[in-house]
């Protein structure tokens, strides 16, 4: 699990936004570090034994629709999204 300090000073490196931090995978995922989201950039970020993967090659790109999903999660997890959503 990432520090809350170290996620609120993480940008993406693409569009230098704040990121989104899920502490665990999705559902259907077997990403148990979890990983970080960039509303702006629609890339979705690993997180590899506790280090985050900030290499943009190294990002999955999404789509607007599971952007939009994984935003909603996040807010009725009561995830902090202070990255806006969809800003460039």
């Amino acid at each position: 699990m990432l520090a809350a300090d170290f996620v609120r000073i993480m940008v993406c490196p693409k569009s230098k936004q704040p990121l989104v931090y899920f502490p665990r995978g999705d559902q259907d995922s077997d990403e148990r570090d979890g990983f970080l989201l960039c509303p702006a950039s629609k890339l979705r970020y690993r997180i590899d034994d506790g280090l985050p993967v900030l290499l943009i090659a190294e990002a999955t790109a999404l789509s607007s629709a599971e952007v939009d999903r994984l935003v909603a999660r996040a807010q009725a997890l009561g995830i902090a999204t202070d990255a806006g959503h969809h800003q460039a």
